[in-house]
């Protein structure tokens, strides 16, 4: 089997000791920073356009797994892909987040669910017409054709 290596572009700055489960069940919005090294400051250009972002991080803190876990907001057992549990054989996780304002190599993005050093490992942009399967091909290519214009 083959092993592959990736190393972080950043890391979580995150001062809240205790994250919600699900950031949507948060008793309040709250902000955290993801810091950038500054060699990938120029991949940052034009990302203030999304509201958006996906953040691919690696869950450090993480230190085993189980095939079958006991999500929190289910009394069935389910097989961890089926899940979003952090306990997995690669702990790699992934929020959606809001993107609140870049700041040099500093994004302050709203309720990621992160702990503080959480290794960040890409950023992508979110659009409801790519991420949302649901979005018809049409409406796709609608939206890229006023793009195109541009």
């Amino acid at each position: 089997m083959s092993e592959y290596t990736v190393k972080p572009i950043g890391y979580v700055r995150n001062p809240r000791d205790k994250l919600p489960v699900q950031p949507v069940f948060a008793d309040e919005e709250y902000t955290v920073k993801i810091e950038l090294f500054p060699e990938y400051v120029k991949g940052l250009y034009r990302l203030e356009e999304f509201s958006h972002i996906i953040v691919v991080m690696y869950f450090h803190k993480s230190s085993d797994y189980s095939l079958i876990v006991k999500p929190h907001f289910d009394d069935r057992l389910r097989g961890v892909f089926a899940t979003r549990s952090p306990r997995r054989p690669n702990p790699i996780a992934i929020s959606t987040v809001k993107l609140e304002k870049i700041e040099e190599n500093v994004l302050y993005v709203k309720n990621l669910d992160a702990y503080d050093g959480t290794p960040v490992l890409d950023i992508k942009p979110h659009s409801p017409l790519v991420d949302c399967p649901e979005v018809s091909k049409d409406e796709i290519s609608k939206h890229l054709k006023r793009h195109e214009r541009s």
